[in-house]
């Protein structure tokens, strides 16, 4: 008799254990389901966080100024940082909350083979997501690799036209380039900031050009900010 009720509790014990497996097993197909069905989540608030992006634009496009001089082409006037802030802080308010990584993220989320770059903390990336909300079907592309686009664009046009420049002359157009991606303009007290006050400043890069460095700035901003 004790190997018969020995017998027994082996068996419940083997049926415990194939139990707990089974359980395992039911574990991961529900989680497999959990993931598939976030994902299905994410891709539907995706579409509706783009598409109240894109009736907020075209609804605003009268009312806040860079929305206005981004919806007229050509520019009635020049795009400001100022301004491109203040685009910032009227979609950051309820009920939106929206972020330009925010923006990014759900475009990444719903077209990523026609985003290129990422949101990164400019706030000139809202001007690429404007631009990518009246035209829906263009590419997402990260302003500072526009701005570096037409940087590398114009500094091939100058060559065509015989123009060459020296090593420090190039490294104050980087300088100038990199300045623009985040301020969109430039001017001669510019220079007053870094990275150009410890390189000497406007004199310094003014004299570099040979006092030609003013209408440069000017053809510069014309070129490659927005």
């Amino acid at each position: 008799m004790p190997a018969v009720g020995g017998t027994s509790k082996a068996r419940e014990k083997l049926i415990d254990v194939r139990r707990s497996y089974a359980q395992v097993l039911d574990e991961t197909s529900k989680d497999e389901v959990i993931d598939a069905g976030f994902s299905r989540d994410a891709t539907d608030r995706a579409r509706s966080t783009i598409d109240s992006w894109q009736a907020y634009v075209d609804e605003h496009k009268d009312d806040i100024d860079a929305l206005q001089i981004l919806y007229s082409r050509p520019y009635g006037k020049r795009l400001t940082l100022k301004a491109i802030k203040e685009l910032a802080s009227a979609i950051g308010r309820p009920p939106y909350n929206w972020t330009p990584e925010r923006l990014w993220a759900a475009y990444e989320a719903l077209e990523a083979s026609r985003v290129r770059g990422s949101a990164g903390k400019q706030f000139t990336n809202l001007i690429s997501l404007v631009h990518k909300a009246l035209e829906p079907d263009s590419e997402l592309v990260a302003y500072p690799l526009t701005v570096t686009e037409r940087y590398s664009n114009w500094l091939a046009q100058q060559a065509q036209a015989g123009v060459t420049f020296t090593d420090e002359q190039r490294s104050w157009l980087d300088r100038i380039k990199d300045h623009l991606v985040t301020s969109l303009t430039i001017a001669p007290d510019d220079f007053e900031l870094e990275p150009f006050v410890s390189h000497g400043g406007f004199g310094r890069a003014n004299s570099t050009f040979g006092g030609r460095l003013a209408p440069m700035l000017d053809q510069l901003t014309e070129e490659l900010a927005a």
